[in-house]
């Protein structure tokens, strides 16, 4: 079983029986539908790992009310966001990417800070890039959301992380921003 697919099967284990919520892969581009009458979905692009951890990243944080609603109720505007679109992409991105940096270190799959935007100016990716490390430190101080706290500690037991990291931990080397 690849790493895709065992996260896929954790996250089952872990939150299905509450949540009536499946994670799968294979998907063009990531998405998140509602329950409705049946089982709510969480899509993440082909069988990218990485992928997978951070629509689960947004799933832990999304509340009730979020998860009643398609991608949670949030935007998307695509690659080539002008800089007021980019900054609000950003404001919504930082706890999301702070809590999959937790969940890829626990699962052991490398992580990369992203603004999704090739078209974004080097000093807002540094800026986001700072911000992201804030949150992710923070987070070793203050608690993770609960559904975050849960799946990084099964993560961290089914593939040997940290089940708990200190602020050291989390370290921006010089190419560690994803423009895409």
């Amino acid at each position: 079983m690849n790493r895709a697919a065992a996260i896929e099967q954790l996250f089952a284990d872990c939150f299905y029986e509450r949540y009536r919520t499946r994670l799968q892969g294979g998907a063009a581009e990531p998405l998140y539908t509602p329950a409705g009458d049946g089982e709510a979905m969480i899509y993440y692009r082909e069988d990218f790992a990485a992928s997978a951890l951070h629509e689960v990243a947004h799933w832990c944080i999304a509340g009730e009310g979020r998860r009643q609603l398609e991608d949670y109720g949030y935007w998307y505007a695509a690659d080539g966001r002008d800089e007021e679109q980019q900054r609000a992409f950003e404001t919504v991105e930082v706890r999301p990417q702070a809590v999959e940096w937790h969940l890829a270190l626990a699962a052991g799959v490398p992580f990369r800070v992203s603004v999704d935007n090739l078209d974004a100016p080097a000093t807002s990716c540094e800026e986001f890039a700072h911000s992201v490390l804030a949150q992710a430190r923070l987070f070793c101080r203050a608690p993770l959301p609960p559904r975050a706290a849960v799946f990084r500690a099964a993560l961290a037991r089914r593939f040997q992380g940290p089940a708990v990291p200190g602020p050291d931990e989390f370290q921006l080397p010089g190419d560690e921003v994803a423009r895409a």
